[in-house]
């Protein structure tokens, strides 16, 4: 092939890699081999043989994604960063601030931290102020909390 072909040829195939990257959801796996063959392109360009641009493209795709995949690794896990949304307070501990009755049709509310919730217990348990609660549950904009022994 003629060298003037093979620079395009590799420009195309990094296009290609960057556009699959977009489209396909899944962490980061096309992207090495764009960067290897935008390295291949370079080599192109600059003139060096097939052979070059071949090795180029193998060594730079492969070391991208050495070096990649265990970052998507970790930022796949899914886990939720601290303090993010409101499960972050299951397990949380609090105080009661005004009277969880049951059947009441005033829900009470607890102190988790520097917030104040709306809060329940699972079983309709009377709650009374100041006593020391764990959250269990969060429904919406109320916590479940239960009481805990001192």
């Amino acid at each position: 092939m003629e060298p003037e072909l093979w620079r395009w040829i590799w420009l195309g195939t990094a296009g290609v890699f960057l556009l699959g990257e977009v489209i396909v959801a899944g962490g980061v796996f096309m992207l090495p081999f764009a960067g290897g063959a935008v390295v291949a392109a370079i080599f192109a360009f600059v003139g060096l043989s097939d052979a070059f641009q071949w090795i180029g493209f193998i060594f730079v795709s492969a070391a991208l994604f050495a070096i990649l995949r265990p970052v998507v690794r970790r930022l796949n896990e899914g886990k939720n960063p601290i303090g993010v949304g409101s499960s972050r307070l299951i397990g949380e501990t609090g105080v009661v601030t005004s009277v969880i009755e049951s059947g009441a049709d005033v829900l009470g509310t607890v102190r988790i931290g520097r917030e104040s919730w709306a809060a329940e217990t699972p079983d309709g348990e009377t709650l009374q102020e100041g006593t020391k609660i764990e959250v269990v549950e969060i429904q919406g904009t109320r916590a479940v909390v239960i009481p805990i022994e001192e």
